[in-house]
């Protein structure tokens, strides 16, 4: 018993030398020895000699099972994955302090554009709003006034410039005759002093029609400054009613009966969303986003197997820094409000027809920086990545983009290979 179980001690220490020491060497025998039998098979049966492509071996190439691949046109539909999202979304907030008096609205109430939320105690606010308006009714009776002010102030004007040209008149007459010998300079000095008090009276006018405009003016001003202060009591007072922007449903309670709102608090109104029409949000791809046009007619199938059908109405200008994605927008019509914020989807849109290649998922594979790809054989029969994107997913296997039309895709040991190592490719059709 004990030689038996030493025989079997050395017999596995020399098994795992050859796998996990040795392992180059077994595998280059264990490939000769499949070279050999496939050789004799090749000689024995009469079908004829491989392509050259598939028979052509290099020394020390990885055996890897391939296929032979040609691009083929898809139907015109970009597949993308996406939620659903409120076409509108706010947190109603209050733009006055009080405590609500309102009785609260339960969530999952439907609202109307211009409904009541929330009512706060209007406190002092109505007696402010009084005092405003009779302070823009006071201003307002002095208008008349002030107004009969300026035309006599400028008829004052026009008189007290009819009397300095009657002065002036008077002045001349009187230096003439005083030249010729016919009056005496008591009457020059008499129209002289006429002169100065008419041109005076001209003056006092002129100020008295300044003041009469800058009362003018000035009532203006008080009456716009009284409509100002109307105005800003009439808004105070509006700001205690709170009503809903645009109508849809509450995500949440109305505020409760005597919470303290205030405008630098957290306390909400309401939280309101619109569902109808509700938005279906997607990110496509580079090697979508152009095919994808506004307007376009959009399918959308939800995780509980709903299908309903859209337009899209927005696709982005500027991808994602992060996924290098564009943000795409489906319109969805929601008149019974089915569809909820939220759900994930699988959205369809038309698109131009494009070239596709119809691969196994397991053939995909990551490089170093962690793209997504293929590993194909080259001309030189060495593998080689290419970079590819998934148009589509069905049960037969994945659509894919970015080859060649034609090309050999490494379908069984891309995992074993890098860029520029050779292989030795198989063509033979297996289960997948």
């Amino acid at each position: 018993m004990k030689l038996i179980s030493i025989l079997t001690a050395i017999l596995v220490a020399a098994v795992l030398y050859a796998v996990v020491l040795d392992r180059d060497r077994l595998m280059g025998w264990a490939r000769g020895g499949a070279q050999e039998q496939q050789e004799t098979a090749t000689a024995a049966s009469q079908d004829p000699p491989a392509a050259p492509a598939e028979a052509a071996t290099v020394a020390g190439a990885v055996a890897v099972m391939a296929r032979h691949s040609q691009a083929q046109e898809i139907d015109d539909a970009v597949l993308l994955r996406g939620e659903t999202q409120p076409s509108r979304e706010v947190e109603v907030l209050s733009e006055a302090s009080g405590r609500v008096i309102s009785t609260p609205l339960r969530k999952g109430s439907m609202v109307e554009e211009g409904a009541v939320l929330c009512e706060l105690d209007p406190g002092t606010t109505g007696a402010a709003l009084v005092e405003a308006e009779a302070r823009l009714a006071e201003a307002r009776a002095q208008r008349p006034q002030v107004e009969a002010a300026l035309p006599e102030a400028e008829a004052l004007l026009a008189q007290a410039e009819a009397a300095v040209a009657e002065a002036e008149i008077n002045l001349t007459a009187a230096r003439e005759l005083s030249q010729g010998g016919y009056s005496s300079r008591t009457s020059v000095a008499s129209a002289e002093a006429k002169m100065r008090a008419a041109e005076a009276s001209v003056r006092s006018a002129e100020a008295g029609l300044e003041a009469a405009r800058a009362g003018t003016d000035s009532l203006e001003a008080s009456i716009q400054s009284a409509e100002a202060a109307v105005a800003t009591a009439r808004k105070a007072v509006g700001n205690l009613t709170i009503t809903a922007p645009f109508g849809g449903v509450l995500e949440s309670d109305t505020a409760e009966l005597g919470l303290l709102m205030s405008t630098t608090g957290n306390a909400s109104c309401a939280h309101i969303l619109q569902l109808d029409p509700i938005r279906l949000v997607g990110y496509a791809p580079e090697a979508d986003v152009a095919r994808i046009r506004l307007g376009a007619r959009a399918g959308a199938q939800l995780t509980g197997g709903q299908t309903q059908a859209g337009t899209v109405t927005f696709v982005s200008r500027q991808a994602d820094e992060t996924t290098r994605t564009f943000r795409i927008e489906v319109t969805l019509e929601n008149p019974d409000l089915t569809l909820r914020a939220g759900q994930t989807a699988r959205i369809l849109i038309e698109a131009d027809g494009a070239l596709a290649h119809l691969l196994p998922q397991s053939a995909l594979t990551l490089n170093d920086e962690g793209r997504m790809g293929l590993r194909t054989v080259s001309a030189e029969q060495t593998a080689q990545f290419m970079p590819v994107s998934i148009l589509r997913d069905t049960p037969e296997g994945v659509w894919i983009a970015g080859l060649p039309d034609s090309v050999d895709v490494i379908t069984l040991g891309q995992e074993y290979v890098t860029d520029g190592v050779p292989v030795a490719p198989s063509y033979q059709e297996i289960l997948q």
